[in-house]
């Protein structure tokens, strides 16, 4: 457990609970309520960062887990109701006089969920982030909703779930469990974590594992089958819910939840691409979206408490994020942006800060990048930042990112984006010619990469990288030979960290735009000719991509996608998915295209 803990017991149902404390007591009450397996210590991680951020964090070890006292007998004494009593005694005495902000893990959120939908809890809970764990009474309303109209769809959603809920059979069994447990399971677990989960090493699973796994395969018989069977008819939430859903949880359907507004009329979603146990795997995530949820729910209460009234039908002032459909996803993460004065660069900032991201617009021109920054502000994101970096720099980079690792902390989305257009043979491009396009299309993205992306890896706690190549990339051109060999420098990198950062869940994207109307025409260089026939191609090549007329807005809409759905290589236009089909499968054909046109 973090340093500074204050331990108490409290008395419950014939039974002592161990009760950690941690934070100053004057600010609200967060309280974290564990899983299973798990004792409060699968929350060390996240309540130290909660701690750090200003809040009062309560936890404890739940009934027949760590140093909490278990039933006798074991059977009927882990009941949701008796959780419940139990969750009532500890409020009481860590926060006898104000509401607490309730999160649960896994058996946590379950029975989480009943606290925040039974009448005897109402005014003790200011708010609820549940994740990896439904409320038995949704899930039973869901299974008879499917089973009552048994679509092809619904059919699978229920064999879908039913396979990732093998354990919960299993722990039905009589005995077996327990032996498990105790025996080879229980020796086993902290390397499966490890390899399946990825949970790094620490204090955590504690030695009381084998009889925590024991005594809690109880929560399972006492209250699932009886609860499936007559599922509540009024568990409505009387509390703020944030959902956090792990994209990658083994043993849970985010399907399960397609329905939980009924239950919920004030829901917050958040995504993350991560398997079931992101106490421990995430915990900087987690801290920052609680923090937040709990930061606008208490700024609700005191807007009550001072007699304002309700904003556009619910309480406070709506996010002008909420309207993104990938505002679950990327609310509240940190995105760096280059070459975000303007073109795709702009478009991509504001793409993130309508999701509700916190945006880093990087660009040379200070002017543009403060410019980018403001109307993120006003379009969704919480913060911006702008700053003035030329990528191609190497230590003006490395300033850069000690800087924002120092203030911000790890960025969690990474969109090296800044470059240059550059047009002409082979023979007319100069040596200065070839370093100006490689310094900022090619080492720019490997200064960010190496940097920003190394910060990534050492947090742990995965991350996303995306690239902005072209599809120049894999299309011969004999008028831009530097350009196209630093665009597919950039795939290639792409490709190769990709393979290397998988292991660590950081994604690294290539987007291949085609032709986009931005100002990147009007901007390229022309070699080998005179100044006047340059501007007059400038012109033209203006021209050209404007009659085209492709918003960057949908090459940013492209990345997001990307970012979410974790994809390798992103051509975006249709001329960019074409020569990428070419590429694979006619690279003969594609090489003949090139020959023939366009001329110098």
């Amino acid at each position: 457990m973090p340093e500074g803990v204050r331990k108490r017991r409290v008395r419950t149902g014939g039974i002592e609970l161990c009760v950690a404390e941690l934070g100053d007591r004057e600010q609200p009450t967060v309280v974290l309520v564990h899983g299973y397996p798990d004792s409060k210590e699968v929350w060390s991680e996240v309540a130290s960062r909660l701690a750090d951020r200003g809040l009062h964090v309560v936890l404890y070890d739940v009934r027949g887990h760590g140093r909490s006292g278990a039933p006798k007998p074991l059977r009927g004494g882990f009941t949701l109701e008796k959780l419940t009593d139990d969750f009532l005694a500890v409020v009481d005495a860590v926060s006898p006089d104000r509401p607490v902000h309730l999160v649960g893990h896994d058996w946590g959120s379950v029975q989480s969920w009943e606290f925040v939908t039974v009448e005897r809890t109402r005014g003790r809970i200011a708010s609820f982030t549940s994740m990896s764990g439904p409320s038995l009474d949704h899930f039973g309303h869901w299974i008879n909703k499917r089973l009552a109209k048994p679509t092809p769809r619904r059919v699978a959603q229920l064999l879908g779930q039913g396979a990732k809920s093998w354990y919960v059979y299993l722990l039905h069994t009589p005995a077996l469990p327990e032996l498990a447990w105790r025996g080879p399971l229980g020796k086993r677990w902290p390397g499966i974590l490890r390899r399946i989960e990825k949970v790094p090493a620490g204090d955590y699973p504690t030695p009381s594992l084998p009889s925590d796994a024991a005594n809690g395969a109880w929560l399972y018989r006492d209250n699932v089958r009886a609860r499936l069977r007559r599922p509540r008819p009024d568990a409505y939430a009387h509390a703020p819910v944030q959902l956090i859903t792990p994209s990658a949880d083994r043993f849970l359907s985010e399907r399960l939840y397609d329905e939980l507004e009924q239950w919920v009329p004030r829901l917050t979603r958040r995504t993350l691409p991560a398997g079931h146990w992101i106490p421990r795997t995430r915990p900087d995530r987690l801290a920052s979206w609680i923090d937040d949820f709990v930061t606008s729910v208490e700024r609700e209460r005191k807007r009550g408490a001072a007699g304002e009234g309700r904003e556009n039908g619910v309480d406070g002032p709506v996010s002008k994020a909420a309207d993104s459909p990938y505002a679950a996803r990327f609310g509240g993460q940190l995105v760096l942006v280059t070459g975000a004065g303007s073109g795709i660069g702009r478009a991509t900032a504001f793409a993130f800060a309508e999701a509700g991201a916190r945006v880093i617009a990087v660009d040379r021109d200070a002017e543009s990048a403060a410019r980018t920054a403001e109307t993120s502000r006003l379009i969704g994101a919480p913060e911006a930042w702008a700053e003035a970096v030329d990528v191609s720099d190497e230590q003006a980079m490395e300033q850069f990112a000690a800087k924002v690792h120092a203030e911000l902390g790890v960025v969690d989305v990474l969109v090296n984006n800044a470059g240059i257009g550059l047009s002409g043979s082979f023979f007319d491009t100069t040596p200065e010619d070839w370093r100006r396009v490689l310094d900022v299309n090619l080492w720019g993205v490997i200064h960010g990469c190496r940097l920003f992306g190394r910060q990534m890896a050492e947090r742990g706690q995965g991350g996303h990288i995306v690239n902005t190549a072209s599809a120049a990339a894999y299309l011969p051109s004999k008028v831009l030979p530097a350009y196209s060999t630093s665009k597919a420098a950039v795939l290639m990198l792409s490709e190769c960290l990709r393979a290397e950062l998988a292991g660590q869940d950081i994604g690294v994207t290539a987007i291949c735009p085609g032709l986009v109307n931005t100002n990147i025409t009007a901007t390229a260089s022309f070699v080998g000719v005179d100044a006047e026939e340059e501007r007059r191609r400038q012109k033209r090549s203006t021209r050209v991509y404007g009659i085209r007329n492709y918003p960057p807005k949908k090459v940013a809409e492209a990345i997001l996608r990307a970012v979410a759905l974790n994809e390798a290589v992103v051509p975006v236009t249709v001329e960019a998915r074409g020569a990428y089909a070419l590429a694979r499968f006619l690279p003969r054909a594609l090489r003949a295209v090139a020959r023939l046109g366009p001329s110098l």
